[in-house]
């Protein structure tokens, strides 16, 4: 494959999209060693606007990102005057949708977990053979990733529903962190990065409302959802309300009743923080 790079003399342009921080910094580092020149997207949408500009000869797209997910973000690349010459897909959960999807299109699939960077290389060494070859570092020579479990921060005065929950989703490779009130929330979204916050309704200490707000105006936070969970389904105002707009984003993004979502919650938690074991249905 001749990339627009080797008629430019110009080192290639990787854009690498995936809502995981640990992972997009990884992935550039990793590129930048290679020679790439390389922007990042944390999510769908990101990637298509910084495609229309930069117009990457790869790129590396996560499929579960929130906003516009991966083969969106693809789909709508492959029509426009952004396509790239090379893509690859990455993803926790490897459906057979998605490798057909590869398939008809002529993308690489990669498998995200501990070969996460094998498969990545793999595809750039056949997108761009002389390059790699030649910048291609000695991974022996580099200590491994630290492949971190994806994290769920738990908003809950309540303490045994919260550990309940807490070691189902440890037992399914998730990392759950419990905050009782507000500000402890606040600490530990802003430090931990979740993929997902989980809030109960009522807060037991504090305001949601106010929460929410807080974490919409932080750029730590502002971008991740935030699942409501209640003893009882809540009014249309108050839900409303909870899902209301800060600055553009949303507020609230999902709700779940205890006594009978436990099953939905689940299902919608492993959409965003699948690895390399499914999260179990309740």
């Amino acid at each position: 494959m001749t990339s627009k790079a080797a008629t430019t003399n110009r080192p290639p342009q990787a854009l690498i999209a995936d809502d995981d921080s640990g992972i997009l910094r990884f992935l550039a580092n990793r590129c930048t060693q290679l020679g790439f020149e390389v922007q990042t997207a944390a999510n769908g949408l990101n990637a298509i606007l910084l495609a229309a500009r930069t117009q990457p000869d790869v790129l590396i797209v996560d499929v579960n990102m929130p906003e516009v997910d991966g083969l969106a973000v693809c789909e709508r690349l492959l029509k426009s005057d952004s396509k790239p010459r090379g893509i690859i897909v990455v993803t926790a959960n490897p459906r057979p949708e998605i490798t057909r999807w590869c398939e008809s299109v002529g993308a690489f699939q990669v498998r995200k977990g501990v070969d996460l960077w094998d498969g990545v290389r793999i595809a750039l060494t056949d997108m761009f053979p002389d390059l790699v070859l030649k910048a291609i570092p000695d991974d022996k020579s580099q200590a491994p990733m630290k492949w971190e479990r994806p994290r769920v921060l738990l908003i809950d005065g309540h303490h045994e529903p919260a550990r309940i929950l807490a070691n189902r989703l440890q037992k399914n490779g998730v990392d759950a962190l419990i905050a009782g009130d507000a500000t402890r929330a606040i600490q530990l979204a802003a430090n931990e990065e979740p993929r997902v916050i989980i809030l109960d309704f009522p807060m037991v200490t504090g305001d949601p409302y106010y929460l929410i707000a807080q974490l919409r105006n932080s750029p730590k936070t502002d971008h991740v959802p935030i699942f409501v969970t209640s003893g009882r389904r809540v009014s249309e105002t108050i839900e409303a309300n909870l899902r209301r707009e800060v600055r553009g984003r949303p507020g609230a993004t999902h709700f779940f009743v205890n006594s009978f979502g436990a099953h939905e919650l689940f299902r919608e938690l492993q959409k965003y923080c699948a690895f390399t074991l499914p999260i179990a249905s309740a």
